[in-house]
């Protein structure tokens, strides 16, 4: 009996640590909330898409190492509130460093990073955009992208959108 229960907990505990469940997918199953969640098993199948170009390349690289994409919006002032304190009460716990924060009449957005491997990687990415002070119009996002992310990649990949100075970029 005691061997059964044993198993038992070692499955349940395996299984536990195996779901990429986050103090935010709460937010998952509430009705004024939009949700958009991808898994490792899609980012896998998307990194066996492989392109000719070296740049499809890189993307296929940057993908594999990713374990999950979490987005969850809201244009509800209750639940914008509790997003807001749930973003606070993690960000107490986890060990997360700040990266930026930008604030203008319209949002505030705060981007926050969990250290990787070295310091070009990150574990965690985390973003929570607010417009906490327009009443009228309260909205709410919360991004959480975990995995090992290759901060060179996105640099180098994103340069490739971004127009130098007096030159446009080609487009797609």
């Amino acid at each position: 009996m005691k061997k059964i229960i044993l198993i038992a907990v070692m499955l349940i505990g395996s299984y536990t640590s195996f779901a990429q469940t986050s103090v935010f997918d709460k937010f998952e199953d509430m009705d004024d909330v939009t949700t958009v969640v991808v898994n490792k098993e899609a980012f896998n199948m998307l990194s066996s898409f492989k392109g000719n170009d070296p740049e499809s390349q890189e993307y296929v690289k940057m993908v594999q190492n990713l374990k999950s994409l979490k987005v969850f919006t809201t244009e509800s002032a209750k639940i914008a509130t509790q997003m807001k304190n749930v973003v606070s009460s993690y960000l107490k716990t986890a060990k997360l460093t700040e990266l930026m924060r930008v604030k203008d009449k319209d949002a505030h957005v705060k981007i926050y990073v969990r250290k990787g491997k070295d310091e070009n990687h990150v574990s965690e990415l985390l973003m929570f955009v607010s417009d906490l002070q327009n009443k009228a119009d309260q909205q709410a996002v919360i991004l959480s992208l975990t995995g090992d992310i290759d901060l060179n990649k996105i640099s180098e990949l994103t340069s490739t959108y971004i127009p130098k100075k007096g030159k446009q970029h080609k487009e797609q």
